[in-house]
């Protein structure tokens, strides 16, 4: 046959082969996509055992008013629970209900955990004396958080059907406190994604405006949170996984320091990053609730049962400490231009902070545009070669299809288009250089130096200024869905913390304006690329809609960080209500 014949079919060949190649992956891994409508199926059931057992609860409570309980702060709950002022069976009847109807509105729940029914006849046993800090509050859950004989899914098809052997610790803990955990929630496939979509239980809105995402990925329980499903959440994060949900639906969340809860229980798309640690931290609805949980938390139970997490329990005086602080603060990270509503809202807690007596320093960021680069290698150190494992045979969800089409690049590709686009669009070139990955141990181990050593720097500059804690903008308002994935350099904000391993919380202090609205017009950003394009058509139309700062303090410190938000959230309050 000539040359030029072969040349002609060699194409060909290897369009069939590639083809043939796709077709036995896709039969290969069908069963793990086939495993979806089953887990939609046993959802359904699962509410309606859900729904069945508040008609159960209501029948043994005809006279219950479910308002009076629901408008109650979780300190104040937890306190009537405990002198039985309140019966078990009216409060979990009334966030059983309320959990579905805001389920029914913003689709936030994957599972209803049966069990709670028996736990709530087993808390009825105890004695006074044996009642803990959360006996009988109703709790919920992120999705990966193990519950025996339950799914973690992470929103992928591969996790179906393998139910939990036992509890994760933070549950077991939660339990031996006397909370009920009741339900499980909403997040985006793999987590790594502000969004809240997965190809199994779809799409969870924001209740505060049904065309936004209520952030990723602990979503689902910004979203049950922030209409009152529940009163207390347990939430992970690892680029802003609490703290962007807590923002976009206007509640509290808290990221502690690496390894102060324990995080043996806990289900992950990826497992093993050393870098960037992931970690579990509380969602609720005022600061006081967060204090509860972490003391509630930080129980003997958390160290005898994970040795790996420090026998620290939580440290009341630093809590209830008065004594004036030194904050430093910023308004922008010098990465992502802030949207209005984000730099006045840390205008407006820096001048109450300074009124009230407290020592306000500005600070700024060393070397932010690394620190980015630095996060994004850290947490794809094998160039998502785990991530793309897990997603075969599975439906990408379209929040995570642009991340997993610049995995699946060559790394010569790779490097090319980063080349090119350094001179177009500098973010997503860096970006597509940070996803190359790391080869080698030596190269590993030069990327956990390089972490380490950016944080003493950092460290290095906060000790300079003698600052107790720090107060930078939150990311927010909510986007729209669909645009975290076209505006990801913006959780800049967030990720930062990550990096640093620093306890963080978000506390709202303020709505979007309309003369925010009107300044949002004339956003441009800092690169002026696609990114800063999308993230200024991402908060439009936010009039409205909550505005909150972080809170942060250095590692370990979480009592610090918590009194530093009780007092932005006391200030910012007053200054809301009406004289």
């Amino acid at each position: 046959m000539p040359v030029t014949a072969w040349l002609l079919y060699l194409p060909v060949g290897l369009l069939l082969l590639a083809l043939m190649e796709a077709a036995l992956l896709f039969w290969k891994h069908a069963p793990a996509r086939n495993k979806i409508p089953r887990a939609q199926k046993r959802r359904e059931l699962a509410l309606q055992q859900m729904a069945a057992l508040a008609q159960r609860l209501r029948q043994q409570e005809p006279s219950l008013d479910p308002k009076r309980i629901l408008e109650l702060p979780l300190v104040k709950l937890a306190q009537k629970l405990r002198t039985e002022e309140l019966s078990l069976e009216s409060v979990l009847c009334s966030y059983l209900e309320e959990a579905l109807k805001v389920h029914g509105e913003v689709n936030c729940l994957t599972d209803f955990l049966g069990e709670c029914e028996e736990q709530l006849q087993a808390l009825k046993k105890l004695k006074k004396s044996e009642r803990g800090l959360l006996y009988g509050v109703p709790v919920s859950l992120k999705d990966l958080f193990d519950c025996e004989g339950h799914d973690s899914t992470c929103g992928l098809a591969q996790f179906l059907e393998k139910p939990a052997a036992k509890d994760a610790v933070i549950v077991k803990v939660l339990k031996a406190q006397g909370a009920i955990p009741f339900v499980k929630t909403n997040i985006p496939q793999t987590l790594l994604s502000f969004d809240c979509s997965n190809p199994i239980y779809g799409q969870t809105l924001n209740p505060l405006n049904l065309k936004k995402t209520p952030g990723g990925s602990s979503g689902g329980e910004g979203a049950l949170l922030a209409k009152g499903g529940s009163i207390l959440g347990m939430g992970t994060d690892i680029g802003g996984s609490v703290r962007i949900p807590a923002s976009f639906c206007g509640v509290y969340g808290f990221r502690t320091t690496g390894y102060r809860l324990s995080y043996t229980g806990v289900a992950a798309a990826v497992k093993g990053k050393k870098a960037v640690t992931a970690v579990a931290g509380p969602m609720a609805q005022d600061v006081d609730s967060l204090v509860l949980s972490m003391q509630a938390l930080l129980s003997e139970d958390m160290h005898q049962l994970d040795p790996t997490v420090p026998p620290m329990p939580f440290r009341e005086e630093i809590y209830a400490s008065n004594r004036p602080l030194r904050i430093g603060y910023y308004e922008s990270d010098g990465f992502t231009q802030p949207s209005p509503s984000m730099a006045r809202a840390v205008r407006l807690t820096s001048r109450l902070l300074q009124d009230a007596g407290h020592q306000v320093i500005p600070f700024s960021i060393p070397r932010i545009e690394y620190a980015t680069n630095l996060y994004t290698s850290s947490g794809f150190a094998d160039a998502g070669a785990t991530l793309l494992e897990k997603l075969k045979g599975d439906i990408v969800d379209p929040s995570l299809k642009g991340l997993v089409s610049m995995l699946r690049l060559p790394d010569p590709l790779k490097c090319f288009l980063a080349r090119i686009l350094k001179y177009i669009e500098p973010r997503i070139g860096r970006q597509l250089e940070s996803l190359r990955g790391v080869r080698t141990p030596k190269k590993l181990w030069e990327q956990h130096t390089a972490v380490e050593e950016y944080q003493q720097e950092f460290i290095a500059k906060w000790r300079s200024l003698d600052l107790d804690v720090l107060l930078v903008p939150a990311l927010d308002p909510a986007f729209y869905i669909g645009y975290p994935a076209k505006a990801g350099e913006s959780t800049s904000y967030t990720t930062l913390f990550n990096l640093l391993n620093f306890p963080v919380g978000v506390v709202p202090v303020t709505t979007v304006t309309a003369q925010d609205e009107e300044e949002m017009t004339f956003y441009k950003g800092y690169y002026g690329d696609s990114y800063d394009r999308n993230f200024s058509e991402a908060v439009r139309g936010s009039l409205g809609l909550p505005v909150a700062v972080q809170c942060i303090a250095l590692p370990w410190e979480e009592e610090l960080c918590l009194r530093f938000m009780k007092e932005v959230e006391t200030l910012t309050k007053n200054q809301r209500e009406p004289k």
